[in-house]
């Protein structure tokens, strides 16, 4: 279960709740979307969410009590392993380990649409065409995220909306660096701050720069695979011990494309392709057997790991325009 299929449930559940007159609230009171984000430090399970605390005034009833409603039915839903209450009434849910090793099989069947929902859907957007190039990249982006969740999006010759930003201080960086990397700077920087602009740093291929960081953990996803084939196995999801933090990476992504397409946000889904790729990048070593070691069930579900970890970045690379080559 993904973030975003998560808050969608807790939104069921309320919703059932009011219906079945459990939670005496008005219909206006019912969020359209709930907030699930990972446990603040002393909280357990995979996910936290403090809708309780949100309704609890319109049910005129304690947080707390409002929270033991929701509990139950949330822990009974599909993918729910356990839902606890902690602090003044903030529901603490893990998900069921089987549905978490489900997400790299749908990362797969999913390729680069993985993360692409309906969360926008009958939602339409105008854009006023822009001339100045950061603002030209940016609201390309931002028509492709909010397309990627069902949402009509388009840029339009007169009228629209335009979308507050920094200016690229350098309007020549295309012709300097190259269009890719020259996108990813004028991206990585949220719309009020100014993109970083250092000219060598964006040419580097070295550690230090996070697009070359992306690009080469991709690149790194790809060689695997091929170097798997010629040891003779393939990818297979499953149970991958040490590769919790990478999987919580890829389930979090659909709720992280949602977030960007929403607050129009595409530094947002910069940030997540550099999580998943440093985590890779770590990862990585432990993928393929070493030395005479034989190629064993444990090997094939690092590999399918790594490779939807691969899938993520390469998805999340073509909604912001710039290329994922297989060999860097």
């Amino acid at each position: 279960m993904t973030p975003a299929e998560l808050s969608r449930t807790v939104v069921r559940v309320v919703r059932s709740a009011v219906d079945e007159g459990a939670l005496s609230v008005a219909g206006d009171a019912v969020p359209d979307v709930v907030k699930v984000e990972r446990p603040r430090p002393g909280g357990g399970g995979d996910y936290a969410s403090g809708v309780a605390l949100k309704l609890a005034a319109a049910a005129g009833l304690p947080p707390r009590r409002v929270a033991e409603v929701l509990r139950r039915r949330i822990a009974d839903q599909p993918g729910i392993a356990l839902v606890e209450i902690s602090g003044p009434g903030f529901l603490n849910i893990t998900l069921d380990r089987g549905g978490k090793d489900r997400v790299v099989r749908r990362v797969l069947e999913a390729t680069a649409s993985y993360g692409h929902g309906d969360a926008l859907l009958g939602q339409s957007y105008d854009f006023a065409e822009a001339r100045e190039e950061r603002a030209r990249v940016v609201t390309d982006v931002v028509v492709r995220l909010l397309r990627s969740q069902g949402a009509l999006a388009r840029t339009v010759e007169h009228g629209g909306q335009v979308l507050p930003l920094v200016v690229c201080p350098e309007p020549r960086l295309p012709e300097l660096v190259g269009v890719d990397a020259a996108r990813w700077a004028m991206l990585r920087a949220a719309r009020h701050d100014r993109p970083r602009i250092e000219v060598d740093e964006l040419l580097a291929q070295r550690e230090s720069n996070a697009l070359f960081r992306v690009r080469y953990a991709y690149a790194r996803s790809r060689a695997l695979t091929r170097n798997a084939l010629e040891l003779g196995f393939r990818g297979e999801a499953g149970p991958v011990p040490g590769g919790e933090v990478l999987l919580g990476l890829l389930s979090d992504h659909p709720g992280v494309l949602e977030s960007a397409a929403r607050h129009q946000a595409p530094d947002r889904l910069a940030r997540q392709l550099e999580a998943v790729a440093d985590e890779l990048l770590r990862f990585q070593h432990g993928v393929l057997p070493l030395g005479d070691e034989k190629p064993s069930a444990a090997h094939r579900n690092r590999l399918a790991l790594a490779e939807a970890a691969g899938t993520v970045l390469a998805g999340g690379l073509s909604l912001l325009g710039i290329d994922a080559p297989e060999f860097l």
